[in-house]
Order: C-alpha cells, then sequence, then structure tokens
C-alpha cells in the first residue's frame, strides 16, 4: 500500500520546485486559499437564508467539525509523515511537520458536502462540494504536502462525519440551531431591524 501511495504521488507532484507559472498559481489557490469558500459561505448562507437554511448549515458546520475532530484523533494513533519528511518530491508550499493523515483541508469541506448530499434539499449543493474537493486533493498532493491515501482518508472521514451530523440531526443539530439563532438575534439585532440579515 505504501508503495503504491508513494508511486501515486510522485506521477502527481510537481515536476520540479519552478513549475509553470501559471500551474504554480493555480495550485497554490486550491492547496491553500479556496478552502475559505466553506466558512465563508456557511456565514453568508446563515446571515441570509432563511430558518431552514440555518438548520442546513448548522448539520454542515457540525460535520465539518467533527471531521476535523476524527482527523485529530487520528493524528495522535498514527503519525503519518508528510512526503518532504521523508524527502520526496518537490514541495512548493511551507507547511508544519506534522502528520498528512488524513487531509484537514479535504476532511472539512468533504464532510460539509456529505452532510449537505444526506439532505435531500441540498443533494446538488452537496454535489457540487464533493466536486470542488477534486482540485483541492490534486493541488495538496501537486505542491508536495500530502500522499494520495491522505485524500482517500478524508473520503472516509467526510462520510463517517457527514453520517454522524445526519444522525444527530434531531438531537444534537437542533438544539445547536436554537442556540446560535437565539446569540446570533441578540448579537445581530440592529441589522436584522434594517433588514441588512434575515432573523
Amino acid at each position: 500500500m505504501e508503495h503504491l501511495n508513494t508511486t501515486l504521488f510522485l506521477l502527481i507532484n510537481a515536476a520540479s520546485n519552478r513549475p509553470p507559472a501559471w500551474l504554480g498559481q493555480f495550485s497554490y489557490f486550491f492547496a491553500q486559499d479556496f478552502i475559505w469558500v466553506v466558512p465563508l459561505g456557511l456565514v453568508i448562507g446563515w446571515l441570509r437564508g432563511s430558518t431552514h437554511t440555518k438548520q442546513a448549515l448548522v448539520l454542515a458546520a457540525l460535520s465539518g467539525l467533527a471531521g476535523l475532530l476524527v482527523n485529530q484523533l487520528i493524528g495522535m494513533v498514527w503519525d503519518h509523515p508528510r512526503p518532504f519528511v521523508l524527502g520526496l518530491g518537490h514541495t512548493l508550499i511551507a507547511h508544519a511537520p506534522d502528520s498528512s493523515f488524513p487531509s484537514d483541508h479535504l476532511t472539512l469541506i468533504w464532510s460539509v458536502a456529505f452532510a449537505f448530499v444526506l439532505q435531500p434539499r441540498w443533494r446538488r449543493i452537496g454535489t457540487l462540494a464533493l466536486l470542488a474537493g477534486l482540485p483541492i486533493a490534486w493541488a495538496r498532493i501537486y505542491v508536495g504536502v500530502h500522499f494520495p491515501l491522505d485524500m482517500a482518508g478524508s473520503l472516509a472521514v467526510g462520510v463517517l462525519a457527514g453520517s454522524l451530523a445526519h444522525a444527530l440531526r434531531n438531537s444534537l443539530g437542533l438544539s445547536t440551531y436554537q442556540w446560535m439563532a437565539m446569540l446570533y438575534r441578540q448579537v445581530c439585532a440592529p441589522f436584522i431591524r434594517r433588514g441588512w440579515f434575515v432573523a
């Protein structure tokens, strides 16, 4: 398995430390910056969305947090070195030499995606989020900070986190939404009264 993991990594990873400018910028954007679409989308959706939308977003956020927590637990049990720690390939971005498995970036977006996929009304959004994770997976390998197996691990964790959030939607999900909605209406009351945010 590790041999296959390394072989696939070397096939996908950048051929040199100086790739073409457009390719370097493209890979950097998806490896580092694109992930901010997730929290930004959740916040905007909450501020402008209906009650039903807010409840769906809470489940997605809980799923994302659960996925990241599972990743931390896995890292404590199995500290898998990153490619650059092993002297493999080319590394295009700076990164801490912590455990590579699974990828936090991909786990976050796919945990959120699966939470949406399991809600029929939001399945299309979830599918788009799953597809959006593919260039992230490629980019994290291309810039040299992850192995392909790390992405497979993120897929498994995303399914687990999304399923857990869906199973708890009527208990933890509902109570979390109610608490957040109450806090939101208190803190953002002036903006809600002006019609800038949706109650």
